[in-house]
């Protein structure tokens, strides 16, 4: 599906025919758009196929004055999904006359601009444009770890009482995103650093601070993602030893429950028997018998408190 924005002083609008100023948003093209595509931009088909592929990592490659510019971004699977945060590529290609942006899903941070999220968010500033879709795309990163840290919060509060195994998976695929973070992050931060050190945004001061901004929210998801993954990796083998300790607790009383009502169960059987016992013709013999067997329960609980076995 291919989109064209442009912005009109107020918020962004669609518009037919990709123009001066415009911004073309490619999702999950088909080959026919895929060649109307190239058509349009006048780049190497690899521009275009390069961001289709799940397995791209980031980086910065140019040819015939036209530029690609190769990130990962988070994107939400959904709770039921093995892996609910994942990365996929995003591609930014970059012409003397169009600036596209090409993914194999819609993301947050190009659904971000879309709606308006972005405050004086103009296409036809080429250069100020792509740094904003960076600064979202960083931005992203950052909510969906604060998502994924408030999912962790409420997994251990279940897990204090937990005797199977369903809250150590949903950690697991916690874990697993903050891998795919990790390694999309870093990836990301040496392309940016690549960008910065070119001439590309040094021509307005503006740009350039807005460039160190983007890396510098970079950074600090880089951290907070090695923070998380660090105290979630401690607390799965903590909570695995919870989660046991919890289950012997259950079998403690379990088992004490058994010892307990065994001995009333046992007094019942030895007067069941068809042999002669005492007080078996007794008027009262029904209600000493079942005494007897209460207090041997009520000593039994007695020593198991007193021993903390209960």
């Amino acid at each position: 599906m291919i989109t064209i924005y442009k912005s009109n002083g107020v918020a962004l609008g669609t518009v037919g025919e990709p123009m001066i100023g415009s911004w073309i948003n490619v999702v999950d093209p088909s080959p026919d758009e895929i060649a109307q595509l190239q058509e349009t931009l006048c780049v190497p088909q690899d521009f275009i196929t390069y961001p289709l592929d799940q397995n791209e990592s980031p980086r910065v490659e140019k040819e015939n004055g036209a530029m690609l510019i190769m990130l990962r971004v988070s994107c939400f699977q959904g709770e039921t999904s093995d892996i609910p945060y994942i990365t996929v590529p995003l591609g930014i290609v970059l012409t003397d006359r169009h600036i596209a942006t090409i993914c194999k899903v819609e993301t947050n941070a190009i659904q971000g601009i879309v709606l308006g999220r972005v405050r004086g968010l103009s296409t036809a500033k080429r250069n100020r444009f792509i740094l904003q879709i960076l600064l979202m795309m960083a931005n992203r990163f950052l909510n969906d770890l604060r998502e994924i840290n408030k999912a962790v919060d409420m997994l251990e509060d279940r897990l204090q009482h937990s005797l199977q195994n369903r809250e150590l998976n949903e950690l697991l695929k916690c874990q697993k995103s903050l891998v795919y973070f990790t390694t999309a992050l870093k990836a990301n931060e040496l392309t940016l650093q690549h960008l910065q050190r070119s001439q590309l945004f040094q021509q307005y001061p503006d740009d350039q601070d807005l460039l160190d901004d983007v890396l510098t929210e970079v950074q600090q998801a880089i951290e907070m993602t090695n923070i998380s993954s660090s105290i979630l990796s401690q607390m799965m083998g903590a909570f695995a030893a919870i989660i046991s300790n919890n289950l012997n607790v259950v079998m403690k009383v379990l088992a004490s429950i058994t010892i307990i009502v065994s001995f009333p169960t046992m007094v019942a059987s030895f007067y069941g028997m068809n042999v002669n016992l005492p007080l078996q013709q007794h008027p009262w013999a029904f209600i000493g018998i079942l005494s007897v067997a209460l207090a041997g329960s009520l000593f039994v609980v007695t020593v198991l408190w007193r021993k903390d076995w209960l």
